[in-house]
């Protein structure tokens, strides 16, 4: 899987790539028992620093979705998202980008709560 960052966007480069990766599990891109790339090889190739892949890493690791295995590397978990929980986390993914965007833009956290209770009203009265 690719991973494309913005350096432009305003959003820190750990959370675009730590939710390219739940997004890359969540819709089956990155399977059960794929392995990542090494925190050196993926910090060379995004040019950033190792430490933010090692912060990904083991932020996913925490959460349960990655497993690390000294001298093997960093492996998707088995079963870490089910079938039916798919739709949810890669719906909770766009969520959090949309709201980032916004907060980017200079919403408040209150106003983007009304907008999106607007908006659901209005697209579940069609």
């Amino acid at each position: 899987m690719k991973f494309d960052l913005n350096f432009q966007s305003g959003i820190p480069i750990y959370i675009q790539l730590k939710e390219q990766i739940k997004y890359g599990i969540a819709r089956g891109h990155l399977k059960p028992g794929t392995q990542l790339p090494t925190v050196r090889k993926l910090a060379i190739d995004l040019r950033i620093n190792a430490n933010t892949v090692s912060r990904v890493y083991s932020e996913l690791e925490h959460e349960g979705l990655l497993a690390t295995r000294k001298g093997k590397g960093t492996f998707v978990l088995e079963n870490n998202i089910k079938h039916q929980g798919n739709d949810i986390e890669v719906l909770k993914t766009e969520m959090e980008n949309l709201v980032n965007k916004a907060r980017e833009l200079g919403f408040t956290p209150d106003e983007i709560s009304s907008l999106f209770s607007e908006w659901a009203k209005r697209v579940s009265d069609r």
